[in-house]
């Protein structure tokens, strides 16, 4: 990779000591394999807004649509205080072009989904946000975002590094003068990789782009990304990535030789009947792409839609 993508971080998944306790949650893969392909933004909501190392604990209270945010033992109310800087900081990463974040799971300042609210009886429900995590999607929607204990399941992985890397290459592309033309070459290199995580959204996004002189341009560009976070948020399934392999092959289906038909319709059973990964195909494809010298599909980024250091596509 020429350039590397911006993604916020939860400051002690960087093994920064930052924690309640003094202690952190170093998180090797995103440091020392996702970390070689990014540059990090990291954030601690609570030591930025001026609460100490170590401190005391918080918790969320009351309602999980709006909740409090309480000290755990002495009952304070900070919840005024970080929700004024949550807004200034989200503010603050306007400037940073971020393509993702990952926040630190089950926390009541940054965890994403799922973070215990107690009730006045203190009993935990699991169905708060984090107060800096709900100011930040507020503010940022269509920004991919992950936490560090889903990032735990390949497909879930899997499916937050293509929608990263697609946000990178979306900014490109918004770093260019806008024009209907730029936003045809980034769909048409995408085609098929949106055609994995959703037909329905291929479908609109073609629509879309086919007639865009009819909107302004900043309209087209604004409805054109939030249909392709839309699409990627969905997964690409097996049957969805069937029907793409199948496309791919069609593109040099007269090409191939009888042997090589064989070869490559017997991995894509392979690949329905769960003997082998996607990545086993994807390779195949990759080889006969350059074999016959097919520009189309050289461009294609469902063929390569992140660094291949990264091991993904090995468990989907």
């Amino acid at each position: 990779m020429e350039e590397k993508l911006k993604l916020g971080i939860s400051k002690c998944l960087l093994g920064e000591k930052v924690r309640w306790n003094a202690g952190h949650k170093l998180d090797h893969y995103l440091t020392n394999t996702l970390g070689q392909f990014v540059e990090f933004v990291p954030v601690c909501p609570e030591v930025e807004a001026g609460f100490g190392i170590p401190r005391e604990s918080f918790r969320l209270v009351g309602d999980p649509e709006n909740p409090r945010l309480m000290t755990f033992k002495s009952k304070a109310d900070h919840t005024e205080r970080m929700t004024k800087w949550a807004q200034k900081r989200v503010k603050e990463l306007e400037k940073e072009d971020l393509c993702g974040f990952v926040f630190k799971s089950d926390s009541p300042s940054s965890g994403m989904v799922r973070v215990k609210v107690y009730t006045d009886k203190g009993m935990p429900v699991k169905k708060g946000v984090g107060m800096f995590a709900r100011a930040f999607m507020g503010h940022f929607p269509r920004i991919p975002i992950e936490d560090d204990g889903r990032l735990h399941n390949p497909n879930i992985r899997e499916n937050f590094i293509e929608r990263i890397f697609t946000m990178m290459r979306w900014r490109q592309v918004l770093a260019k003068r806008t024009s209907v033309g730029h936003l045809v070459d980034f769909h048409t290199r995408n085609k098929l990789l949106i055609l994995a995580h959703s037909p329905k959204h291929y479908s609109l996004m073609g629509k879309l782009v086919a007639s865009g002189k009819k909107f302004p341009i900043k309209e087209l560009y604004t409805q054109y990304e939030i249909l392709l976070m839309e699409a990627l948020g969905l997964y690409a399934t097996l049957k969805k990535n069937l029907n793409v392999l199948q496309h791919l092959m069609g593109y040099f289906k007269k090409q191939l030789t009888a042997d090589e038909k064989r070869e490559l319709l017997e991995v894509f059973d392979q690949y329905r009947n769960g003997f082998v990964p996607l990545i086993v195909p994807i390779t195949l494809i990759n080889h006969y792409v350059r074999k016959y010298d097919q520009p189309y599909l050289k461009q294609q980024t469902y063929l390569n839609p992140h660094p291949v250091e990264l091991k993904l596509r090995t468990h989907v």
